[in-house]
């Protein structure tokens, strides 16, 4: 979709001794390997007892641990360059073995960060950054769509993010815009629009399942529009799910790209309670005031107009349906949770959603792809497979992704543009934005 380029944060080599290579150009781990690193790319990778190691390499003891590609975050909210809350966001992410987010959400200082992230002056993953929302408030016409899309196309950002609002004529006219510059453009579906209009118009990628839900109404059901609740959970019974081949079918046609955001969706609606979900680990990394937010937003889902707990669990179901029928179809799917959001703390809702995908009928192979060799055709980077050549942004895991997905959650390190971080490292650089908890 785009091309990324890289700089190397360090220049000082580094070799991963005696180390499982899970490759994730196909299904396989290769023992025993030694892989040197330097100037941020993969310079050499071999048998252990074959591979001369540097001698200024950091040298790393892989025995029994196992090498990947690091993870993409699709969907990702990225605070502001001079935000308090930026250095959080970032490091969580990192420690999680998140190598490259995409800011959802984009805004001008991002454009700075992008750079200062990709040189290494700024500690955290690489960054793909989307322009500020076009939306029913920021858009005014056809003519002002049209005039913002340019704008930004020369400011430089990777992509347009689609908000909801838009009429069916603004959203035209931007994907017309965006389609003519080159410039991808993701995110929402207006419900002006629509799924399948939205397909034939180009966009890159759908988020959330967006519209999916509304697809798959009966022909003969009020197509106006109306209340269906957060990402249309309360159309689940409504809808008919023989539906979900054809869209899958159309989606992949269309050539478009999905990122679920199941965890986003799951964390919101699902009988999960806000004591479970709030006494998970990873939220001590989470301002307390931050928790309180999520915990008070899930009890006003509960609380919501026509809300049922067994129509949320069969919206559930169905989506989770519509993620494996899009796989099925080869409509290809990226990995995203839309972290920071309701209970989705950076990086680990990440590892939550490798879980749903898995969950929803993909192999723990399969589900990694969408965070890797997937994110790396997207977005034509020199990222996503262990192979010489390859820029070095890695994660060390203690045990076999590929055997149990729950262990992406077992960083033992990060490798970012070539640079070293233990977890005991990756910990330090945590301790300040914890939380004590009673």
């Amino acid at each position: 979709m785009l091309a990324v380029t890289c700089s190397s944060a360090s220049a000082a080599s580094t070799a991963i001794i005696n180390v499982n290579i899970v490759p994730m150009h196909k299904e396989t781990v290769i023992p025993g390997q030694t892989v040197v690193i330097e100037n941020g790319l993969i310079s050499a990778i071999g048998n252990v007892d074959e591979i001369p190691v540097p001698e200024d390499a950091k040298v790393v003891d892989g025995t029994d641990r196992y090498l990947m590609p690091g993870l993409a975050e699709m969907h990702a909210h990225v605070p502001g360059i001079a935000s308090p809350n930026l250095g959080r966001v970032l490091t969580l992410f990192a420690a999680n073995g998140v190598t490259m987010i995409r800011g959802m959400l984009g805004q001008p200082s991002h454009l700075v960060l992008r750079q200062k992230l990709l040189s290494g002056d700024i500690f955290g993953p690489r960054l793909i950054t989307s322009g500020p929302s076009m939306n029913g408030n920021s858009v005014s016409s056809v003519a002002d769509g049209v005039a913002r899309v340019r704008a930004q196309h020369a400011a430089g950002y990777d992509f347009i993010k689609i908000h909801p609002g838009l009429s069916a004529d603004e959203f035209m006219a931007i994907a017309s815009t965006a389609n003519e510059l080159g410039m991808p453009f993701a995110g929402h579906v207006p419900v002006a629009v629509g799924v399948e209009d939205a397909l034939r118009a180009g966009i890159a990628t759908i988020d959330h399942l967006d519209g999916y839900l509304a697809a798959m109404l009966p022909a003969n059901s009020d197509q106006s529009g109306g209340y269906g609740g957060f990402f249309d959970v309360l159309l689940a019974e409504q809808v008919n799910a023989d539906r979900v081949t054809e869209l899958a079918a159309k989606t992949a046609t269309a050539g478009t790209w999905n990122v679920p955001t199941e965890s986003l969706f799951e964390h919101r609606v699902s009988e999960a309670t806000v004591v479970e979900l709030s006494n998970r680990p990873e939220m001590r990394y989470m301002p307390a005031a931050t928790v309180e937010r999520w915990v008070s937003t899930k009890q006003r889902q509960f609380d919501e107009r026509g809300f049922d707990a067994q129509i949320a669990a069969r919206a559930i179901s169905l989506r989770r349906s519509i993620i494996l029928a899009l796989h099925k179809a080869g409509a290809r799917l990226l990995l995203g949770s839309d972290a920071p959001q309701v209970f989705n703390v950076p990086g680990f809702s990440l590892h939550h959603e490798l879980a749903f995908l898995v969950e929803a009928g993909l192999t723990p192979f399969e589900a990694l792809q969408t965070g890797t060799t997937a994110v790396a055709e997207f977005l034509a980077t020199n990222t996503g497979t262990v192979a010489v050549g390859r820029d070095a942004d890695l994660v060390l895991l203690d045990a076999n992704p590929l055997v149990d997905i729950s262990n992406t959650r077992r960083v033992h390190g990060v490798i970012l543009r070539g640079a070293w971080h233990s977890s005991v490292q990756l910990e330090q650089r945590l301790q300040p934005f914890q939380q004590e908890i009673d």
